[in-house]
């Protein structure tokens, strides 16, 4: 009998050697942090990065080239500002993390509202499984958290390059939903799909020019991964489209479900491309400063293009 693994937690006990003793703090204190009020919670992660804006200058380096590229409409005052709450958003959402693998969805169903549950209902009726596209915003891993009160989902992940904090992530999400896939995991994906399941997924980061396609991110051409339309097409699964946001008041969150795509996958994985980093863009409009721009969306670039990080390093 085949075993889904997918569902079994990580044993972490072998991770006792002293390399291992700062993520271990760093877990206790994401533990501790989980409990603490809301609002004593938002406070925190404010600070956190506001403190972080000033200290983690690379990243605030990514951040400022990704948006004076995808809003050139700014003028530097109003960048450095958007910078700034964006740096805000991450700390919050570090403290979501925190909640989202700590605590009962259950004691923040009041936070959450939700539309468009009805379209994903009907996609799931349809028994072929759901493609739910998301997008990496601050709010991803308390959207996922807060959708649970709503439908269970299997989600995708992309390994941690450190053992035990992959292993403390993986552990908090398979507690979560009924399977936790890695990204790489063709194959899990695709059996999640021929279940019936809804599958979590979030495309919209550059991978790299492997199994990807150049298409407008923004007006710049980004590396966008095709894999979108491989999986729709493969049990003929519907796609659907989730937003979640942080409500302005920070009273809670809001997540939205769109109806299912038409004509997707349209048989041109360029044009499905294209159609996803829209939707992605239409998304991020309504509270940029809650996407990750510190991710550095357009590093593979085109023959010939100039690097667009050249005062950064690394991913």
């Amino acid at each position: 009998m085949n075993r889904d693994v997918s569902s079994e937690l990580v044993r972490l006990r072998r991770f006792i050697a002293p390399r291992y003793w700062p993520v271990w703090i760093f877990v206790l204190l994401g533990r501790a942090v989980a409990w603490l009020p809301y609002s004593w919670q938002l406070r925190l992660g404010a600070g956190i990065g506001r403190l972080s804006y000033f200290l983690a200058r690379r990243r605030r380096n990514i951040c400022e080239v990704n948006l004076r590229l995808c809003f050139p409409e700014l003028d530097s005052r109003e960048l450095r500002r958007l910078a700034r709450r964006t740096f805000v958003s991450n700390g919050i959402g570090l403290m979501e993390v925190a909640i989202s693998w700590y605590r009962d969805p259950e004691d923040f169903r009041s936070r959450a509202s939700i539309e468009g549950l009805e379209h994903l209902r009907e996609a799931v009726a349809k028994g072929r499984g759901v493609l739910l596209v998301a997008a990496h915003f601050t709010t991803l891993e308390i959207g996922g958290f807060l959708l649970s009160l709503f439908h269970p989902m299997a989600v995708t992940y992309r390994a941690h390059e450190n053992p035990l904090f992959d292993g403390v992530m993986v552990n908090c999400r398979r507690r979560r939903y009924p399977r936790v896939v890695e990204r790489r995991d063709v194959r899990g994906m695709l059996r999640c799909l021929r279940d019936g399941m809804v599958v979590w997924y979030a495309p919209d980061q550059d991978y790299g020019p492997r199994r990807a396609v150049f298409a407008p991110f923004f007006g710049v051409k980004a590396a966008t991964i095709t894999a979108t339309s491989r999986y729709a097409e493969s049990n003929g699964s519907p796609v659907l489209f989730l937003s979640h946001y942080r409500k302005p008041d920070n009273s809670g969150y809001h997540l939205r479900i769109s109806p299912e795509l038409d004509n997707f996958p349209s048989g041109d994985e360029r044009e499905d491309a294209i159609r996803i980093n829209r939707l992605v863009e239409e998304a991020v409009r309504e509270q940029p400063d809650q996407y990750l721009w510190l991710h550095r969306r357009f590093k593979t670039r085109e023959a010939g293009d100039p690097d667009l990080y050249r005062q950064s390093s690394g991913g």
